[in-house]
């Protein structure tokens, strides 16, 4: 395969020139800026999730439970549907403009959308117009989301040096999951600090009008960085790709659909794990709001800490054990796991949550970084956001809905596990027949 200092390029295409290292100073804040935006744009996108049995009452008031929670969760996946599409708007725009001025216009789009979800009246002031205008603000959410993975990521990818990519990119991916972690903490002192009417009242709005502050600091702060060397280079050399989209189809597609194996697991297990959960321990299994919301921190807390060690052990033994490990541990243990969660023992509950973490941690930490390396500088953005957001508008998007619906039909309390196992069988299969791109495994120094 061959490499060049900073990314490996593709089989078959030559390396870019050799590019200067960036200083650790530059490096620390590049990491933390991508990184930062990543929990605030993720902070937004989570907090729907958890509110998801609230807002089915809101702005879904049939009575039944178990419609209301679809009802919301066809509105949560209803902005997955146009992820594929802002990853091809926003992803042609990095590739073509630069990544740090994309990231900027990425999180003031979905920042905005989140912060008037907070401000919209409910069914019960408007009627119908109420959940159609809480349709269009998701889609708006979903479309600003599509640009971000692809180039948060790719900003970290080509300023790390090869050998710590990893663990640097990991990073990134701890920032969503921080996001989602602030948006259960939000949602827990909620929970604890008000009765269930109030939060049912008016509540619920208060982690969507955080965002205002929130977005204000994240924008400020990628307003602040520069641009990748490596996509200066590239610009500086004047070849910068004409057409993206159209260069990621027809010379890339092999890339983008692994990339979109690789995501496949990664989404479906995250927003099972992640946000489906807390919702089912409540609605399904019977525990209170307080209890859901405690697991949802606890585990999250342990996915985060877990994510930059994994990160970081794929750096010396390659993407590709790590990345299978946590496909055969998701095959071996989300049954089990969940059927733990049925015990009216709390304290199992928690842990089999925090299991179900745990296994999803070792797949996240890598995960970023195995993708990037199989794009080059020119198509990286794009490339990635096209397979990347194509698994998330089909498996994880509707992976609440999916599973809440097997939940219904089948009467088999343990049936979401099912799904986590299929993706990751599905998984496994695109990592096991795909090369290792890890620097100490390929040669790249």
């Amino acid at each position: 395969m061959s490499v060049d200092r900073q990314t490996a390029a593709p089989p078959g295409e030559s390396p870019p020139a050799e590019r200067p290292v960036p200083s650790k100073s530059t490096l620390r804040r590049a990491t933390a800026g991508a990184t930062i935006g990543s929990v605030v744009e993720w902070f937004d996108v989570a907090v729907y999730g958890y509110l998801a049995s609230v807002l089915g009452k809101v702005f879904f008031p049939t009575g039944d439970p178990t419609t209301q929670l679809l009802s919301s969760f066809a509105v949560f996946g209803a902005a997955f549907a146009v992820r594929p599409l802002g990853g091809i708007f926003f992803g042609a725009l990095g590739d073509r403009i630069g990544r740090q001025k994309t990231l900027a216009w990425v999180i003031i789009s979905v920042s905005v959308a989140t912060l008037c979800i907070g401000l919209l009246p409910s069914y019960a002031s408007i009627g119908l117009l109420a959940p159609v205008l809480l349709v269009i603000l998701r889609l708006i959410q979903g479309f600003s989301a599509g640009g971000e993975m692809g180039g948060a990521s790719a900003y970290v990818a080509e300023y790390a040096p090869p050998k710590r990519r990893g663990f640097l990119v990991s990073l990134v991916e701890m920032g969503c999951i921080l996001g989602f972690l602030l948006g259960s903490l939000v949602v827990l002192l909620l929970n604890l600090s008000l009765t269930s009417e109030q939060v049912h009242d008016w509540g619920w709005r208060i982690p969507f009008l955080m965002t205002a502050p929130l977005g204000l600091i994240g924008l400020y702060i990628r307003n602040k960085l520069e641009e990748t060397p490596e996509f200066t280079a590239l610009r500086a050399e004047g070849k910068v790709a004409k057409n993206p989209l159209l260069e990621s189809i027809t010379k890339h597609w092999r890339s983008i659909l692994r990339t979109a194996g690789y995501a496949l697991f990664q989404n479906a297990a995250l927003y099972v794990i992640l946000t489906f959960i807390p919702s089912y321990q409540e609605n399904t299994l019977g525990y209170t709001a307080t209890l859901a919301s405690v697991s949802s921190v606890v585990s999250m807390v342990l996915v985060c800490a877990m994510i930059p060690l994994m990160g970081g052990l794929s750096d010396k033994v390659g993407r590709r054990p790590v990345l299978g490990a946590s496909c055969v541990l998701a095959l071996l243990l989300s049954y089990p796991l969940f059927v733990m969660m049925e015990s009216d023992s709390t304290v199992l509950a928690v842990i089999a949550h925090c299991g179900l973490g745990l296994i999803l941690a070792v797949f996240l930490g890598p995960t970023l970084a195995a993708m990037n390396e199989l794009f080059s500088t020119r198509v990286r953005y794009g490339g990635f956001s096209l397979g990347y957001n194509f698994s998330v508008s089909a498996f994880g998007g509707t992976a609440p809905f999916i599973v809440t619906f097997l939940v219904a039909e089948t009467g088999v309390v343990a049936s979401p596990a099912f799904y986590v196992m299929a993706s990751a069988a599905i998984t496994l299969a695109v990592v096991l027949t795909t090369r290792e791109s890890a620097p100490r495994k390929t040669g790249e120094v």
